[in-house]
């Protein structure tokens, strides 16, 4: 499942009936900065890593746009933290 959506500072993901049913958000900190605050994955299609996905269409975006990321989300905050390849885009101090 590859075809997130992207509106508002959110990726996101609908079922067939055009229903939100993952999505993680941001909000800018600064010109420099985003702040990843939330992730969310329907009961029923968690375990598929989906979850990950969702972070990983963050890190992209944050990339592509020369952006630092802090993860108060707590699940952003550990796939981030817990892993080298993304070190070059977390916000250090």
């Amino acid at each position: 499942m590859d075809n997130f959506l992207f509106k508002d500072n959110k990726f996101y993901l609908l079922d067939e009936n055009n229903q939100e049913v993952a999505f993680i958000s941001f909000y800018y900190q600064d010109n420099e900065t985003i702040v990843v605050d939330h992730t969310f994955v329907n009961e029923n299609l968690r375990g598929q890593g989906i979850a990950l996905q969702l972070v990983n269409q963050v890190v992209a975006f944050a990339r592509d746009n020369n952006l630092k990321i802090i993860p108060v989300c707590s699940y952003a905050n550990k796939v981030l933290n817990r892993n080298s390849e993304y070190q070059d885009i977390l916000k250090k101090g």
